[in-house]
C-alpha cells in the first residue's frame, strides 16, 4: 500500500492532485484548513482509494505542523506534497509582522518540518514534490513576502535534493506562472484569470513525473502560459 501525503488539498492544485493521484493500492492522507472544502474532496477520490484521512491543521505554526505529524503516525510515506502555500499582496512597507510570520510558516517552516520529519523515513523510489513558483525565481512588485518565501523553499529543495540523491529519492520541483486557483479571491485587482494555466495543468505535469521509472527524475518542471506571465 503506497502512502501520499498532499498538503493543500482543499480545493486548487492540491486537490486536482489528488484526483490524479488517487488509485486502488493508495492511501491518500489529505491536508486543509476547510473542512467542508476538504470533505468535497474526500468526496471524489474515496471511490478510487484504498483509504483517505483527513488532516485538519493549521500550518502556520510549528504546533499545528507537529500534530498534523504526530496524525500521520510512524508508518513510511512515499509521497510527500508541499503545497499548501498563503499569499499576501501588498506594498512591503504595509505588510504586518503577523502576515510575514504567516506567510513564513506556511510557505518555509512547515514544508522544512514535513520533509526533515518523513524523507529520512522514505524508502528508494519515493518523492518530494514542492509546489513553487515563477515567484521563486522573479520578484514582482506587491508581492515581496510571497517571492521571498518561495526563494527560501527553493534553495532549501536544491540543497535537500543533493542530500537525498545518493537514497534514490526524488525532489521534484514545480514552478507553475500564474494558475487560476482561489487564491486570486483575496488579491486586489482585476487579473486576467481566463489566460492562465489551470490547476489540472499543473497536476497533470507532476503526475507524469511521478510515473516516470525510480531511476530518472524530472527535478524542474516549469508551467508557463503562452500569454505571458501576468
Amino acid at each position: 500500500m503506497k502512502r501520499y501525503l498532499i498538503t493543500g488539498a482543499s480545493r486548487g492544485i492540491g486537490r486536482e492532485l489528488a484526483e490524479k493521484l488517487a488509485a486502488p493500492d493508495v492511501h491518500l492522507l489529505l491536508h486543509g484548513r476547510d473542512t467542508v472544502a476538504l470533505s468535497h474532496t474526500r468526496k471524489a477520490v474515496e471511490p478510487q482509494c484504498a483509504k483517505v484521512v483527513l488532516l485538519i491543521h493549521d500550518l502556520a505554526t510549528p504546533v499545528g505542523v507537529s500534530d498534523l505529524i504526530a496524525e500521520v503516525g510512524d508508518e513510511p510515506i512515499d509521497l510527500l506534497v508541499n503545497n499548501a502555500g498563503v499569499a499576501v499582496v501588498k506594498p512591503f512597507p504595509e505588510i504586518t509582522a503577523i502576515e510575514w510570520e504567516q506567510t513564513v510558516g506556511v510557505n518555509i517552516t512547515a514544508p522544512f518540518m514535513l520533509t526533515q520529519h518523513f524523507a529520512p523515513r522514505m524508502s528508494p523510489g519515493s518523492s518530494v514534490v514542492n509546489i513553487l513558483s515563477i515567484a521563486a525565481k522573479t520578484g514582482f512588485p506587491n508581492w515581496s513576502a510571497y517571492c521571498t518565501s518561495k526563494f527560501a523553499l527553493e534553495g532549501f529543495s536544491q540543497s535537500v535534493r543533493e542530500e537525498l540523491r545518493d537514497r534514490k529519492i526524488r525532489v521534484i520541483n514545480v514552478y507553475p506562472a500564474a494558475t487560476d486557483t482561489d487564491i486570486w479571491n483575496h488579491v486586489e485587482g482585476n487579473w486576467p484569470r481566463d489566460k492562465m494555466i489551470s490547476p489540472k495543468d499543473v497536476a497533470t505535469a507532476v503526475a507524469y513525473a511521478l510515473s516516470q521509472p525510480a531511476d530518472v527524475a524530472l527535478e524542474n518542471i516549469t508551467l508557463s502560459s503562452l500569454s505571458g506571465n501576468l
